[in-house]
């Protein structure tokens, strides 16, 4: 999702028609056409563009130097679905990567990417002593997402326990009333 007044669109109004409904706008659902592009344009806020198809993301998602990681905008299913889908999705569903390589490429490798610029997270991604104790617990069965555009807040399925620097943010697949143990990481 990207801001459609964004410099990133400029000029895409003289784009051909079958351009347009690539983008969706996530308060209405709708697709666009050139129309409502210059409509919102003009008003501002995110939309969505869809242009990876599935076989892109599934090769994307197995190759081995690609970490799995978001930076969701709310409003976006991703922003609570991300790691759901891939597990249920791509893992379980297509088998486009093996659940161990899910895992390391969600948890481990990003922390590897960025403990050079924060050395905060050389305690992320990893389970050991010493290592903050930031873990979920989940059925690899019944694990999915559940969040669409049109309801983009709604919580994955199968997850049954988290822990967020060894708080339980969710225990018995319910999420802890006031439970926000989370803390900013920032580049050093």
């Amino acid at each position: 999702m990207t801001e459609i007044a964004s410099a990133m669109y400029s000029n895409w109004e003289t784009r051909p028609p079958e351009y347009f409904p690539r983008f969706l706008w996530p308060p209405t659902g709708e697709r666009l056409t050139r129309e409502t592009f210059e409509r919102y344009r003009k008003q501002g806020g995110f939309v969505a563009e869809f242009k990876n198809t599935e076989e892109m993301v599934r090769l994307a998602l197995a190759h081995p130097a690609v970490m799995i990681a978001t930076d969701g905008v709310l409003g976006h299913p991703r922003a609570s679905g991300s790691y759901a889908r891939l597990l249920g999705k791509y893992v379980r569903e297509e088998k486009a990567l093996t659940l161990m390589d899910a895992i390391r490429k969600s948890s481990l490798m990003p922390a590897q990417r960025l403990q050079t610029m924060s050395p905060q997270m050389r305690r992320k991604g990893r389970l050991k002593v010493g290592a903050d104790a930031d873990i979920s617990v989940f059925d690899p069965a019944r694990v999915i997402d559940k969040a669409t555009f049109e309801k983009p807040a709604q919580y994955s399925e199968g997850f049954r326990y988290v822990l967020v620097e060894g708080t339980l943010v969710v225990r018995e697949g319910k999420l802890e009333d006031g439970a926000a143990p989370g803390q900013g990481i920032r580049a050093q």
